[in-house]
This record gives structure tokens, C-alpha cells and sequence, in this order.
């Protein structure tokens, strides 16, 4: 059901006690792209929230960032706006359709939607099917049915500066195909694959897949027979043999573009990693180990969270299962925000990490990059989705996918915190008055 995008007298009456808190006057608000952001005007001093509404926790509120909330929740396939008195703005009527997962709030007021297909073959957690761009009437505008028996489109996807469209791809290899590339359990295999598409076209530009750079130290008869540790930038096709995974050896569920460096940053759920992939190679270098600005083809430029993964001694182990990798701006500029689950240990950590100048990967070196910024406590935990995003005052938002929504500060305290029933893929914070939200408007 969709909403008129308005301001109801409880949204006016929250929004007092809202009020955005600066260290000085003075000092103008920047976005998490980096730009100026008008403070409030006539802002108000307030006191206790006048309602108690089920779930939510105003614990700071002189410290909330009074800003939009665009939620995905995948468990009643919903997705809307939501400002932080837990109202809803506005939500989009997804006529039946379910989310797959990913859902994004472009700033010509569409939808880039990961939509289930009608008939999947390949039915792993966040299988999707079809990319969709929909627009604020609920109107689907385009769309791409990305599956068949061999591949499905996956989880997330990312709208690039060019108007192409980067998405995931799960693929299928046979019984004999693993096999013969060292595979240690006697399967077919379902791995990783980038997909980009022209929607004006309908075409595949442009395609990296993850079976082209695997390496295995199991079977000397085979081709890619190597040493892991002396091999980082390669893959080890091994690193998860888990029979119940049913062929699913890499589990990718995120995906950020960095179009200064032309770099993607891709998120893989059971290596706990983050891969840096080279985005300037043509396909034929994506497929190679040379080629592209950085050199190396479509091997992983860099790689963090888990040097576990390519038997390297050195550096933090971070994530165990991990979730939203996204690359910040301004101020920020060259840290990543990442969501680690933290299966074993049942306690979900988010980080900001200070990425590397130059993304140097070496055997047997500390390859990772530094902390900036982290948060936990005992009481943050979910093993799948969820998701941490930088607010324009230097809040953290954090999606705990079976709970709801965080909002915590730089010194880590948390200021507001709303529970609901849901599966919340992710949360994304919009600006009152972004682009996107002034078309929703209009």
C-alpha cells in the first residue's frame, strides 16, 4: 500500500525533541557523500518523546540524527521510509513480487529492486532473479530476468555513475567441471560472478567471474594445482567443503562500486572476506591474471576480513560472516563500513576500517587495514543480513536484521534504537531533503 508522502502531526511533534546536536554552532553538517547539509532551521530545544510507541527508544535525543530511514524488510517483502518517530513516510507496493534482497532509493526517486523470479532453479538464502527499476507509483520501468538452471541473479545491486547496473551472479559448474578443478567433495558447484548490465540495452557489458581466478592445493593432477599462502590474490575453491552448504562455496551478498579507482568491493559471506576487484579490465582481462589499471586482471587487487582464507599467519581475523560493505566520502573518504556478524562467537561487530593508500597484498605479510571506528555489545547479534551506514553527523545507523535499527554516535553511545518485527535486509539513511526524496514529493 502506498503512502502520500507527508508530515503527520506526530512526525511534527518528534521532530522537536529530533534536533541534530553539533560541537559548535558554527559548524556546517556534511553528508555521508561529503556535502554540506542545511542545520534545521529554528531549532527547538525539546523534552520527553509526548507518546510511548511500541518498540522504539529515544535514549539521547538531542543526539539523533532527524533523517529518513529506508527499510528493506524481506520477511513481509516491504519497502518504505520511515522517519526515526518509527512513522512511515512513504512505502512502495511491491504487488505480490518478494525481495531478493536488496532494495535502493535512487536520487530520481526509483527503486533499484533485486525481485525474486517466479521460477528459480537456484533457491540459496537472497536469490533473486530479476533486476528492477520502480518508480514512486509503484510502476515497474524496466526490468531483467537474470535465471535459468546454470545462473541466478542475487542480493544486491549497485546503480554505477555510467547508468549501467552491477549486479550478483550465483553460477553452476557440474560434478566433472569441479572435479576437474581440484574441488574436494564429490559435487556441483555454485560460486560468485559480476554482472554488468546496460538497462537501455539490455546487453552484458561487462562480466568478472570467480571460477577463473581459483587455485587448490588438494589435488596435484590438476591445472591450478599452487600453494594457498604464496597465492593471495588467487582463490582457494576449497576454503569452505561443507557438505549441508550443498555446492555453495562462496556465498557473496554485497556489492560497492568505487568509481574514482574503478575498483568493486564485494562482499563473501563464508570466505569472511571483502575482495577488491579491478572494474577497468574488458572481459577478456577479467578473466586473465593481467590487464586492467592495477595490473593483475581480474585476480583480487586486495582482500581483508579473514587472512585465514589464503593461509596467511598475519593480520586480525575480523569476520565471520560479514554483510553491507560500503565505501564512505568526504571527511571519510578511503575507509569502508562493514557489518561483521560474528557467527561462532554470537556477538555482531560493525567497523569502519581505514583502507590501505596503496592495496598492497602480500604472502606472509599483515595485509590488513586499520580500525577506525567499531561498536558491539553483548546484546547486537544476528548471523545473516543487517548492515551499518554513516549518518551526516557522524552517527553510525545499524541494521540488526532480526531486531531493527541502531543509531549509536562516534564515542559509542547509543542514542535511539527501535525494535519491530522483520527480517531487515538493510537500513539506508536519506537526507529530509535529498533529491530522491524531493521527487518522492513531487
Amino acid at each position: 500500500m502506498q503512502s502520500k508522502l507527508a508530515f503527520s502531526v506526530l512526525t511534527l511533534i518528534l521532530a522537536i525533541f529530533m534536533v541534530v546536536s553539533c560541537d559548535s554552532a558554527d559548524d556546517a553538517l556534511t553528508s555521508a557523500e561529503g556535502e554540506q547539509v542545511d542545520e534545521p532551521e529554528n531549532p527547538i530545544e525539546t523534552e520527553d518523546p509526548v507518546e510511548n510507541i511500541e518498540g522504539l527508544e529515544v535514549l539521547n535525543a538531542s543526539l539523533v540524527f532527524d533523517g529518513y530511514i529506508l527499510v528493506n524488510d524481506a520477511a513481509s517483502n516491504r519497502v518504505y521510509l520511515m522517519d526515526k518517530g518509527a512513522n512511515i513516510i512513504f512505502e512502495w507496493d511491491l504487488k505480490g513480487k518478494r525481495l531478493g534482497n536488496d532494495a535502493y532509493l535512487l536520487s530520481d526517486g526509483r527503486l533499484l529492486a533485486m525481485l525474486e523470479t517466479e521460477n528459480p532453479f537456484i533457491e540459496f538464502g537472497g536469490f533473486g532473479g530479476v533486476i528492477a527499476l520502480i518508480n514512486k507509483e509503484s510502476e515497474v520501468e524496466w526490468s531483467f530476468e537474470y535465471s535459468n538452471e546454470d545462473h541466478i541473479a542475487h542480493h544486491d545491486a549497485v546503480m554505477m555513475p555510467n547508468g549501467n547496473i552491477l549486479f550478483l551472479s550465483w553460477e553452476k559448474k557440474s560434478l566433472d567441471e569441479a572435479n576437474a578443478a581440484g574441488y574436494a567433495l564429490n559435487t556441483e558447484v555454485i560460486y560468485d560472478a559480476i554482472l554488468e548490465i546496460n538497462p537501455n540495452t539490455n546487453q552484458i557489458v561487462w562480466q568478472w567471474h570467480m571460477w577463473d581466478h581459483i587455485i587448490q592445493d588438494f589435488d596435484n593432477s590438476k591445472d591450478n594445482f599452487a600453494t594457498i599462502a604464496e597465492n593471495p590474490r588467487s582463490i582457494d575453491v576449497n576454503y569452505v567443503v561443507e557438505p549441508d552448504a550443498e555446492g555453495d562455496i562462496s556465498h557473496a551478498n554485497g556489492i560497492d562500486y568505487d568509481e574514482e579507482n574503478d575498483l568493486i568491493y564485494l562482499s563473501v559471506n563464508f570466505y569472511n572476506e571483502i575482495w577488491v576487484i579491478d572494474h577497468s579490465t574488458t572481459i577478456e582481462e577479467a578473466a586473465s591474471s593481467s590487464g586492467g589499471n592495477f595490473g593483475f586482471g581480474g585476480d583480487l587487487v586486495y582482500r581483508f576480513g579473514n587472512p585465514d582464507a589464503y593461509d596467511n599467519p598475519f593480520g586480525e581475523i575480523r569476520f565471520d560472516r560479514n554483510h553491507h560493505p560500503n565505501l564512505l566520502k568526504g571527511e571519510n573518504k578511503g575507509n569502508i563500513l562493514v557489518f561483521a556478524n560474528g557467527l561462532s562467537k554470537q556477538q555482531s561487530t560493525a567497523y569502519e576500517l581505514e583502507l590501505p593508500s596503496t592495496l598492497s597484498l602480500r604472502p606472509n605479510e599483515d595485509n590488513e587495514p586499520i580500525t577506525a571506528w567499531s561498536f558491539t555489545q553483548s546484546n547486537l547479534f544476528f548471523g545473516k543480513v543487517s548492515g551499518v551506514a554513516l549518518l551526516p553527523n557522524g552517527n553510525r545507523l545499524i541494521t540488526e536484521g532480526d531486531f531493527g535499527f541502531w543509531e549509536v554516535t562516534e564515542a559509542g553511545e547509543v542514542v535511539w534504537r527501535y525494535e519491530t518485527p522483520g527480517f531487515f535486509w538493510r537500513g539506508y539513511h536519506f537526507d529530509k531533503n535529498d533529491p530522491a526524496i524531493q521527487h518522492l514529493e513531487q
